[in-house]
């Protein structure tokens, strides 16, 4: 098996979310997909610095592990960009909505397009991402809210992430909102969801985890509940968005039936944040909604903290709250909007992000053992991912132990 030893770099192995775990003239050692040393290049073995190694001069820049972006609603049809033209004229989004604009506007041009339509209006989202640093992403459905297109979308998503060579964890959010021809009878398109469109989803071998918006422009406590119970059956994983706009309780719920995340959190109460906590549920945040929707109310920032609640950041890349698509944007955010520090940005996009994907096992550090998911960033603190605007500082991105840009192996 190929050994490869990259050295001379300033490694933030981000082992845990209270530290870098800077490792100054560091070294990686990677064989296969998978990293097999970390430490200072004076510490390395001597069985990795032979003749059939080969070695890849970092020259001083940062490395730290592949980001993760763990909540974005990438794939759909159609943009909205008149309607955010129209909210910065005055008009409500309630009237927005019964222009037919809104949600809807989304769910109708994403019923309307071809699963090849809706790879190549994703793709340059895709791009957009990847190319700062991105090797693992969650992207959810719910912009078709019927059964062949919530598949599509999740079909289109597998799609492009094999011919971008990225990890995906697929994501059914059929619970994302009341369509059009069920209006007044949520209870209803429950039904459909959980008796048709999940398990369909499921046998075509698309839904790694289950989602729903807990909300009162979404649905209730006992309906996502329902959502929830289809999903043990399939023992998938659950995750919701919750407590955006009020609190209804949907994450204290989706904690105390082990959820993955409960994202969004703007409405959390602090009281209510030790149940987030003893359930290792991690709370995942997003800034770019609460800056385009002109949000002021924050997270329990502080509460989160005192009780030690891993919190991840995402993009939330989507058409109408977060069309967003560059996760350093989203760690400057964190920190000017949320009051994150720069440890706890970089941490929302790698461990705890994978903790949010439930595979913080095999991602979101570098350790001895996991995946040689890297990225080798052109700057030499960090901080710096934070601190700068609009300069993307990515050089190098290595994917399951192999260079992007579809290279077949690290040379």
């Amino acid at each position: 098996m190929k050994t490869t030893l990259l050295h001379n770099a300033n490694v933030a192995c981000l082992r845990n979310a209270a530290e870098y775990g800077l490792i100054a003239d560091g070294a990686i050692v990677i064989q296969g997909d998978s990293i097999r040393w970390v430490g200072s290049l004076s510490q390395l073995p001597a069985e990795f610095d032979g003749a059939g190694v080969d070695r890849h001069d970092c020259e001083a820049m940062l490395v730290t592990p592949g980001l993760v972006d763990c909540h974005t609603h990438l794939v759909y049809g159609g943009n909205r960009a008149e309607e955010f033209e129209q909210r910065l004229s005055g008009v409500s989004y309630g009237e927005i909505s019964r222009r037919g604009g809104g949600i809807m506007a989304t769910v109708n041009a994403t019923r309307s397009a071809s699963l090849a339509s809706l790879i190549a209006q994703s793709r340059p989202r895709l791009q957009a991402i990847l190319a700062e640093g991105v090797t693992t992403i969650e992207i959810k459905s719910g912009y078709g809210l019927a059964l062949e297109s919530e598949i599509n979308m999740l079909k289109a998503a597998d799609t492009l992430c094999d011919q971008y060579n990225v990890r995906l964890q697929r994501t059914f959010l059929g619970a994302h909102a009341l369509p059009t021809e069920f209006s007044g009878r949520a209870d209803d398109y429950i039904d459909l969801v959980c008796q048709e469109m999940l398990p369909a989803a499921v046998q075509a071998g698309v839904v790694d985890a289950v989602d729903a918006f807990c909300e009162g422009i979404g649905f209730s406590v006992k309906q996502v509940e329902r959502v929830y119970d289809k999903a043990a059956e399939f023992n998938l994983p659950i995750k919701c968005h919750a407590e955006q706009l009020s609190d209804l309780g949907g994450a204290v719920m989706s904690a105390q039936r082990g959820a993955l995340s409960v994202d969004h959190l703007e409405y959390l109460s602090g009281t209510d944040v030790p149940v987030i906590a003893r359930a290792g549920t991690v709370a995942v945040l997003l800034p770019g909604a609460f800056y385009i929707l002109k949000e002021t109310r924050l997270p329990p920032m502080e509460a989160l903290r005192a009780h030690g609640v891993s919190m991840a950041l995402a993009t939330d890349a989507n058409p109408g709250s977060s069309p967003i698509f560059s996760p350093l944007l989203i760690m400057n955010m964190g920190c000017t909007l949320f009051g994150m520090t720069p440890l706890e940005a970089l941490a929302g996009f790698t461990i705890n992000a994978a903790r949010a994907l439930g595979m913080a096992s095999s991602i979101g550090s570098i350790e001895a053992g996991k995946r040689a998911d890297l990225v080798i960033w052109d700057c030499q603190h960090p901080a710096e991912l934070s601190y700068h605007v609009g300069l993307n500082r990515c050089h190098r991105v290595i994917q399951d132990g192999q260079w992007r840009n579809n290279e077949t192996a690290i040379h």
